[in-house]
């Protein structure tokens, strides 16, 4: 059993240490680097996979913390992959994209078990459709590569929606996974 703390967009509602113990912490964005690195030493994560936010700065994760943007890693037998930002809702900032850079960046990008993104699918999960609208081409991603699993930011709301075979999980602040 692989047990997992997923963190997301509040530095506030993360890493109340309650004594449980993660195998794998999941950063899906919006949230200070420091907030992550206390995250991973509480809960004496043996790995940090995450993905920057569109309120995040564009450095280098800290050492230790595996950037998922664009790139898959293995860990317990299961391929994780990912995606940062959100939409262009205005014209400055960090990790903001056009909808069909998304498509082009996604269309071979090679099919994980666990797809981690701070941005939600289209359709799914979106608190509205200006700020908060999501990839088209996440779902044209999970109808081709079928992961398992796309946890999300972004949208502030914890819900758990599925699309064909894949579970997507929308996370505003901690969640707990156990996965096989």
């Amino acid at each position: 059993m692989l047990r997992i703390v997923v963190i997301a967009d509040d530095d506030s509602r993360v890493g109340k240490w309650d004594g449980r113990e993660a195998d794998l912490l999941l950063s899906c964005g919006d949230l200070h680097d420091l907030t992550i690195e206390r995250v991973f030493r509480s809960y004496r994560c043996r790995r940090a996979f995450a993905v920057r936010g569109n309120h995040d700065s564009d450095g280098p994760f800290p050492v230790g913390v595996d950037d998922l943007h664009m790139t898959v890693r293995e860990f317990a037998g299961l391929r994780f992959g990912g995606f940062r930002g959100c939409w262009r809702y205005k014209p400055r900032g960090h990790h903001l994209w056009e909808q069909d850079e998304v498509s082009t960046l996604l269309r071979s990008f090679p099919a994980v078990e666990v797809f981690v993104a701070h941005n939600s699918p289209r359709g799914v999960h979106e608190c509205d459709g200006d700020v908060h609208q999501g990839f088209e081409a996440f779902l044209e991603y999970i109808e081709r590569a079928r992961p398992r699993y796309l946890i999300h930011g972004h949208q502030h709301l914890d819900r758990e929606t599925r699309y064909g075979d894949t579970a997507i999980l929308g996370i505003f602040g901690e969640r707990w996974l156990a996965l096989e």
